[in-house]
């Protein structure tokens, strides 16, 4: 049963989100929070950008065509899904909650899970890490700009290039100075991942707590009933079980091995809530992101549950077919 319970962030999240519902942040302390929490993104950027060691690019990029059926997943056929979720009739999905879902079909892969999952079912590891670094690398300018284009032709409305230049100076900037570092301090960092592990996701907790006290304030609760939220976690899970089946089936008849199968399967079918909550921050500013980042939130767990469950199956297949192939022992006399 361990597999289906929430772990520890996403149990933080839900607590933050208690947080902001009881003791909602606003006015001057808000801005000076706000504040806080952009150098506290900007550093977690630069973490990730630090971390990332360039002989594994280097070998990750030679395999091109992995890499291009995941980012076509990632920022081609999920998108369409999301186009496909304007055909809900507002009286079912909230126009507000509907531009939730379309922001998570264009955000980049995770990092992290991609990676474990990868390596929990025997996959191309180095594939892997190089494929969700280059989706979100590569997210910084696509997001943003499918969701300038995909908003307009759903009548969401689009962003202005400010959106755009704020992204590129509070995400990629800190992420290319770590790289230009990486050298010097990434073997520092790498080493002492359980250390700026609170980085990592207090950063998110920080925007998450923002976003939602200024949605609580603004009346959130009030907006959305328990039968719109069962329809969210319904299409969360809806738009990840088509991504995982065309993902594993696709892969195959597209001739990839068993390993890149796993590879193509986990990265190609995550979404980032550490990229996707700062984004939301900055692309949708001044408006109320916390209906934006909530589809996200609720698949973040669901997709951490439903990969753990697939990640196992492969690792026990994997198993078999080694036993399977190792030759008997001779019987002893």
């Amino acid at each position: 049963m361990r597999r289906f319970l929430p772990d520890t962030f996403t149990m933080l999240l839900v607590l933050t989100v208690a947080l902001a519902s009881v003791l909602p942040i606003s006015s001057a302390p808000a801005e000076w929070f706000g504040l806080a929490t952009k150098i506290a993104i900007g550093l977690l950027f630069f973490l990730h950008g630090a971390r990332l060691s360039r002989d594994v690019v280097l070998a990750g990029l030679l395999h091109w065509r992995l890499h291009l059926v995941i980012l076509a997943t990632t920022f081609g056929f999920f998108p369409l899904l999301g186009l496909a979720a304007a055909l809900i009739p507002a009286s079912i999905l909230p126009p507000a909650l509907y531009t939730g879902i379309l922001f998570l079909c264009v955000l980049p892969s995770t990092v992290q899970s991609s990676i474990a999952f990868t390596s929990m079912a025997g996959g191309n590891v180095p594939a892997a890490i190089c494929a969700a670094s280059a989706s979100n690398i590569f997210g910084m300018f696509l997001t943003p700009l499918l969701v300038g284009l995909l908003f307009s032709a759903s009548g969401k409305g689009g962003f202005s290039l400010d959106a755009l230049e704020q992204i590129l100076l509070q995400l990629l900037a800190p992420f290319l100075l770590g790289q230009i570092l990486q050298p010097w301090i990434g073997d520092f960092i790498r080493a002492r991942k359980k250390l700026l592990m609170p980085v990592d996701r207090g950063s998110i907790l920080m925007v998450v707590y923002l976003a939602f006290s200024e949605a609580v304030t603004e009346g959130l609760w009030h907006t959305f009933s328990v039968r719109d939220l069962a329809v969210v976690i319904g299409l969360d899970i809806l738009l990840l079980a088509i991504v995982l089946t065309v993902t594993m089936f696709g892969s195959r008849k597209l001739g990839f091995s068993r390993e890149d199968e796993i590879t193509i399967t986990f990265c190609g079918s995550k979404k980032s809530l550490a990229s996707g909550v700062p984004m939301a921050n900055v692309i949708f500013a001044g408006q109320s992101i916390g209906s934006i980042v909530l589809p996200l939130m609720l698949f973040h767990q669901i997709q951490l549950m439903a990969c753990a469950v697939i990640a196992q199956k492969y690792a026990e297949y994997g198993r078999r077919k080694l036993e399977s192939a190792a030759p008997a022992e001779p019987a002893r006399s």
